[in-house]
């Protein structure tokens, strides 16, 4: 019967064939432990040795072993690691902007993040719709104030950049025949007469939307945190709410809102398809867009 060696002790043979153990744990780096030839585990000899060596190995940084220290890319890992990136963002927040980060770190990872100027910046920034350079400047913001803080760069590069001016219409509020378009094709009883409801009623963006549910109802209101900041929220359960939950069949208890297979929404699919429904009731065009985080029905 093989034997059994303490939690995170690997045995091996050598070239020499002679038996060496080592412990790792993961994230930890691979110590040796230091016995003589024959010392077996569990042995008083041994545990003393693993003792050491479970003091030796300390946690390896995530991405260490690719990164040079003052470059883009140690700096960029270095906010990764930071509390205002994992505390302080929500997680649909923090993949989106790591996604930039990314393509930014792809791209100029192995330069100087001391010598990172605002008219390099301004170049990239220059290459980008107004709509994408809004969203890049809102994930090289958090970067760029983390190398700030530990004096990787002694001045703001964004603070000289300039934004292409963003041509915008606003979001359009529906009128009154719109939205009695919307509930004349889509009756009491539908996916999409519950989502219409439930937007219009509560008043909060997809990502909220997507998570209500039953469970977040006391006497007749519903109580919530918003997704991104967690700041609380109560929605009132109308008659015309009420009546569109009542009438649709048992389904996930944890979500109002699922799809065509009996599974939740994301945020960005529950998005895509009520604009579907909105299309299928013929609305304009206006009415049926859906701008990035943009997820409300809102009646003139």
């Amino acid at each position: 019967m093989k034997r059994k060696n303490p939690p995170h002790v690997h045995e091996y043979t050598n070239r020499h064939g002679k038996v060496v153990f080592y412990y790792r744990r993961p994230s930890q780096k691979k110590v040796r432990l230091k016995i003589d030839e024959g010392v077996l585990p569990w042995s008083p000899t041994f545990m003393e040795a693993y003792e050491l060596a479970k003091g030796a190995g300390a946690p390896i940084e995530l991405g260490a072993g690719r990164t040079i220290p003052g470059t883009v890319n140690a700096s960029i890992v270095s906010y990764y690691h930071s509390s205002a990136f994992r505390d302080g963002l929500a997680k649909s927040t923090q993949y989106s902007r790591r996604a930039i980060l990314e393509r930014f770190r792809g791209d100029h990872g192995d330069k100087r993040v001391a010598l990172m100027h605002s008219t390099a910046l301004q170049n990239i920034f220059n290459s980008k719709s107004p709509a994408a350079q809004r969203n890049w400047m809102k994930a090289l913001r958090g970067w760029v104030d983390h190398c700030l803080s530990l004096k990787m760069i002694r001045k703001d590069p964004l603070a000289e950049v300039k934004l292409t001016k963003l041509k915008t219409r606003g979001h359009h509020p529906w009128e009154s025949a719109e939205c009695e378009q919307f509930e004349k094709h889509h009756a009491v009883g539908t996916r999409a007469r519950l989502a219409y409801e439930l937007l219009l009623q509560a008043g909060q963006s997809r990502c909220d939307v997507v998570r209500m549910g039953r469970q977040h109802i006391r006497k007749g209101v519903m109580t919530m945190g918003r997704q991104k900041t967690g700041e609380p929220f109560n929605v009132e359960i109308t008659p015309r709410l009420q009546a569109a939950m009542d009438a649709m069949p048992a389904s996930n208890p944890l979500t109002f809102m699922v799809t065509a297979q009996g599974n939740s929404f994301t945020a960005a699919g529950f998005g895509n398809w009520f604009r579907d429904m909105c299309r299928e009731a013929k609305l304009p065009k206006t009415a049926c867009d859906r701008r990035e985080g943009e997820g409300r029905v809102r009646r003139r």
